[in-house]
């Protein structure tokens, strides 16, 4: 299993806003949804290998050999000219990554961390690859102390849930709408997954946390708050809620146009929450 390859857009050694304590972030390239709202947007597509980005590249770090793109990482001097021009959302700059480089990694920085997390675009996409590396953190007597956890849309099977939760110790879902109508228009998908993934891993104990992204007029209606607020209660009171603000950062398109949510929004609904009985609800602690 440690001979899988991971199509990986990026990896933090050092985060402390990707699950709890000090983690190891692999972002891993591709995404089921594609969100208007996006702050990731390169991470969702997969190359095609069109050659449009080689021509944007002003230090020939990018080349095509035999049909393909072929990335220089010694050249690139991270402008992201490539990101900004490529038609369907993808990088060129991703990496083909081995569980074994992985472990790696963990090793030479497991004295600063205190977990992995697989993030994305989204992670569940290369299940393989997720349930091979959890599985080889917990057979290493050097690793085996860090948790493993996943950050996900949760657009995913019951019995590929199944198979994760095994060895995964927590996991960070996001729910972008409630009403499936405002859910297809926002991701390109409905959230009948979503919403059952996050009861599978609830009733499992792995639900770290749920992430709701409040967008002004779209995610903060009465309708919606009220629908969330239900939601959380019905996994319990102690379901530990975490609500983002919608900015500007890393969109693209007509969701440039939105107005952003303000800081006065989220604590109304953090207030609504919290006086229907929801014991833990996070903010955002910067508004961009």
């Amino acid at each position: 299993m440690n001979s899988l390859l991971a199509t990986v857009n990026k990896i933090l050694t050092y985060s402390v806003v990707d699950g709890p304590g000090n983690r190891l972030v692999i972002f891993l390239q591709g995404c089921n949804f594609n969100c208007s709202t996006c702050h990731n947007p390169y991470t969702v597509g997969v190359c095609d290998h069109c050659g449009d980005c080689i021509p944007a590249c002003h230090v020939d770090a990018l080349a095509m050999v035999d049909g393909r793109v072929v990335f220089d990482p010694t050249a690139c001097d991270q402008c992201d000219a490539c990101l900004h021009i490529c038609p369907i959302s993808a990088s060129p700059m991703v990496q083909q990554v081995s569980v074994a480089d992985i472990l790696d990694i963990a090793r030479k920085n497991r004295p600063f961390l205190s977990g992995i997390t697989v993030s994305g675009g989204e992670a569940t996409l290369q299940l393989k690859f997720v349930i091979a590396l959890f599985k080889a953190v917990k057979d290493d007597p050097a690793l085996n102390g860090l948790t493993c956890f996943v950050d996900t849309n949760g657009h995913l099977g019951a019995q590929s849930w199944e198979r994760l939760l095994t060895v995964t110790d927590g996991v960070m879902l996001d729910i972008k709408a409630f009403d499936p109508a405002t859910h297809h228009a926002l991701t390109g998908q409905d959230n009948a997954k979503t919403l059952k993934a996050a009861k599978i891993v609830r009733d499992a104990g792995k639900l770290y946390e749920l992430r709701f992204l409040a967008i002004p007029g779209k995610t903060d209606t009465e309708r919606e708050v009220a629908k969330l607020t239900d939601f959380a209660l019905s996994l319990g009171s102690d379901v530990r809620v975490r609500l983002n603000a919608f900015q500007h950062h890393g969109v693209r398109g007509d969701a440039l146009e939105w107005p952003k949510m303000t800081e006065t929004g989220v604590n109304k609904i953090a207030e609504h929450l919290r006086k229907a009985g929801i014991s833990e609800v996070i903010t955002p602690a910067l508004y961009l």
